[in-house]
């Protein structure tokens, strides 16, 4: 299990699409917490142009490393993103965001879907079995968990499950050539 701060933790079969995802929203950190990202309805060309600006991101976002922030990589960002059919990095984020809301609840070997709330609640029973925590650490995780749970949204809009599913081997190949975050 990985801690991912503020009281967000995840599974580690969950935990590498979560946080590539999440790399991708550097100008909005607040926005990497799925219970707060504003919830919308995808459609193929947001998927598409997530698609085409990932590789891109990527790389602009690797090759500034380890201080990827500031005006001129925002600017970059910006035109990624602008030239992949989004109106913004803002816009961008969401979207990425809300496809990451799905693909973190999307078991990759049955292909089958979990509520945000029922991943949670398997993420406390599996940590509760996990003899492999520290007692302090697992109490400290338990209660963040607990806390997640209670404030947990259900995915609004059901037809985003189907169209990420849609492109679920194309979102899986772009995040396995980002590799482990570990």
């Amino acid at each position: 299990m990985w801690h991912l701060g503020n009281g967000y933790s995840v599974r580690p079969r969950r935990s590498l699409w979560l946080l590539a995802f999440v790399a991708l929203v550097l100008f909005d950190p607040s926005a990497a917490y799925a219970q707060e990202v504003k919830q919308i309805r995808l459609t193929e060309k947001q998927i598409q142009g997530f698609i085409a600006a990932h590789e891109k991101l990527t790389k602009l976002f690797d090759s500034t490393m380890p201080d990827n922030s500031g005006p001129k990589v925002e600017a970059q960002a910006q035109a990624i993103v602008k030239t992949n059919g989004f109106a913004s990095l803002d816009e961008h984020n969401v979207v990425s965001m809300n496809i990451a809301m799905i693909i973190s609840g999307i078991d990759p070997q049955t292909k089958k879907f979990a509520e945000p709330s029922e991943q949670i609640k398997q993420d406390i029973a599996a940590l509760k079995a996990d003899k492999s925590v520290p007692e302090k650490e697992k109490k400290e995780f338990l209660v963040q968990l607990e806390d997640a749970l209670k404030d947990v949204k259900p995915i609004q809009f059901k037809e985003n499950i189907a169209l990420v599913l849609k492109y679920f081997d194309k979102l899986s190949s772009l995040i396995q050539e980002a590799g482990p975050a570990d």
